[in-house]
């Protein structure tokens, strides 16, 4: 993309921010230019948001029923994916899909209920018993 082709369309996902995008100048070299937003970006990261929104309000909902564990419920909370708090725990992926599970979650060991508090950085008592905010 050449520099001064960069979008400007002011997407409300930057929040009036800039952010850095490369394009070539007019000699054919690579330039750091400001764009305030691409319209496209823009709607694909509000989309992207309002799924998540979605994913915690189901999680609300079962946590609430007792039907998934407090794992589930943050999950979409901080905005991890299963990949991600795999990363940031230590665990596999099978083993945090299992931590989700009510049963399972109860006879955790404070070792790894700790793993998982580092991770979303609450304590203990929050990782047990989550606020849930409206």
């Amino acid at each position: 993309m050449k520099k001064d082709q960069v979008p400007q369309d002011s997407c409300k996902s930057y929040d009036g921010h800039k952010k850095l995008i490369y394009a070539v100048d007019d000699t054919g070299h690579y330039q750091g230019v400001q764009s305030s937003g691409w319209e496209v970006e823009g709607f694909a990261t509000e989309m992207a948001v309002q799924q998540l929104d979605e994913q915690l309000n189901e999680m609300k909902v079962a946590l609430i029923a007792g039907k998934v564990s407090p794992i589930a419920y943050y999950l979409p909370f901080f905005r991890f994916d299963l990949m991600s708090l795999a990363h940031a725990t230590g665990f596999f992926q099978w083993q945090i899909k299992r931590h989700m599970k009510t049963d399972v979650f109860a006879k955790l060991s404070v070792k790894k209920l700790n793993k998982y508090c580092e991770a979303f950085n609450v304590s203990l008592e929050d990782l047990k018993q989550p606020v849930i905010k409206e």
